[in-house]
């Protein structure tokens, strides 16, 4: 068994496969996204993203593509948004995607779109299934093996799940300017936003923010 970081490229011709995959690997409008849930059925495909970017443009975008059977927009805080997108498939999409969801084989999240329009993800399963997946994945898509390991690779990525108390009070003080520079907020007043003592709230944003450097670090 074998987890395998992967880095993913159509070298551009990101819209050959799904313009959807094109706006979210290319559009200027979308500084980074991250696919927190994937459901692929073949025809289908439903996908909730976290996106660093303008959403009104990205609205905008999602309103014109016609593969897109239905989709909704969050805020979540200044420049970023919550993406539920609901896609028809095309021949392309499904090519790049039926050999991962071979039912040995598990899509490890996240997976995230980078400001140089390659993708990431981790996938775990027996190697002979992540040879056979990867080697039948053609053109235009491109696969780079990043880093190969085994379950304590996948115990390192699950650090950087923050529970739902470091996401709120993460949150809370994102929306608050409790990192804003110069600080507007203190942890006081995050404690106040979500109900809790300062020294609850302090301990919170500690370990979320001890979570996300070592995403970011060791990515």
């Amino acid at each position: 068994m074998k987890h395998v970081r992967v880095r993913i490229t159509a070298d551009g011709r990101e819209a050959e496969i799904h313009p959807m995959y094109d706006v979210l690997a290319n559009a200027p409008f979308v500084e980074r996204a991250t696919a927190m849930q994937v459901n692929f059925t073949g025809e289908e495909l439903g996908i909730l993203h976290y996106v660093e970017g303008d959403i009104d443009a990205f609205d905008a975008a999602a309103a014109e593509v016609d593969a897109v059977v239905d989709y909704e927009l969050q805020p979540a805080g200044e420049d970023a948004f919550y993406a539920y997108v609901h896609d028809e498939t095309t021949g392309d999409l499904r090519a790049m995607f039926d050999p991962l969801t071979d039912r040995a084989l598990v899509i490890v999240p996240p997976i995230v779109y980078h400001e140089d329009g390659t993708v990431t993800l981790s996938v775990f399963g027996p190697d002979a299934a992540i040879q056979d997946a990867f080697e039948s994945i053609g053109p235009p898509v491109r696969v780079e093996i990043e880093e190969v390991g085994g379950l304590g690779a996948l115990a390192a990525l699950a650090e950087t799940r923050l529970s739902a108390r470091q996401r709120k009070a993460a949150a809370a003080a994102l929306d608050l300017g409790y990192y804003d520079v110069p600080r507007t907020a203190s942890h006081e007043d995050v404690a106040d936003a979500i109900g809790c003592a300062p020294s609850t709230a302090a301990e919170h944003l500690r370990k979320a923010e001890s979570k996300l450097l070592r995403s970011v670090l060791r990515e």
